[in-house]
């Protein structure tokens, strides 16, 4: 499992849960952190990056959705992020909402495609998508896409080729069906893998067996 850090004030927890076995960390803050939170320069995020445990740096990115005034506060950030990722040779954590073009345009002017990572919880289309993955990256479906309204969504879901699909459950947040509505918790990620194997007319033992991505914390833990 990953504990995935949004903000330096409860960082300290973070690390701390990464420290039981099978639990891994990432460390940065979020873009919807607001700008009286803590903000690291690239020099801190990749000294925290050292700690035990930390294998990707993030959840960072844009959101626009509910974004007042300029983005540049926004922006700043995620270059931060992108810039300690290369320096500290760790995948990135991608959160994008309504913010796809600028997600891809920083990606590329701060060279991310040098580390790679994870769109996390996606939601965007084919094109965006496929631009990711020509980066390096990964697709990480939620529960979202077992939605009866995320056809879009399913339908870049059969799309994507397997070694670049990943699965993830957002807890607490997104339950799949049929526990949407409920708080929701890392176990229920096999539903969202069931849905996506039928989805994609494959078992979900066929899902199940494919390579991990290389930076995956899972390729050096036997039995996760």
């Amino acid at each position: 499992m990953l504990c995935v850090s949004v903000d330096l004030e409860t960082l300290p927890g973070v690390l701390a849960t990464a420290q039981l076995p099978g639990v891994f960390a990432s460390v940065g803050v979020h873009p919807n952190t607001g700008p009286d939170a803590e903000e690291p320069d690239v020099a801190r995020l990749v000294r925290l990056a050292t700690a035990p445990g930390v294998v990707a740096i993030g959840e960072t990115g844009l959101d626009y959705y509910r974004l007042e005034g300029p983005s540049d506060g926004q922006h700043a950030r995620f270059r931060t992020h992108i810039r300690a990722a290369r320096e500290a040779a760790k995948p990135l954590i991608i959160h994008t909402r309504d913010s796809s073009a600028d997600v891809l345009r920083l990606l590329r002017e701060e060279r991310a495609e040098e580390v790679g990572g994870v769109m996390h919880c996606f939601v965007e289309d084919w094109d965006t998508a496929s631009a990711a993955m020509d980066l390096g990256f990964y697709i990480s479906l939620s529960g979202i896409v077992t939605f009866k309204t995320a056809t879009a969504l399913q339908a870049v879901a059969r799309r994507l080729p397997g070694d670049r699909l990943l699965v993830e459950t957002d807890a607490p947040w997104l339950a799949p069906v049929p526990k949407r509505g409920k708080q929701n918790e890392p176990a229920w990620v096999c539903h969202t893998a069931a849905f996506l194997a039928d989805l994609r007319e494959e078992s979900v033992a066929a899902l199940r067996r494919r390579p991990p991505p290389i930076s995956s914390p899972c390729s050096r833990e036997p039995g996760l």
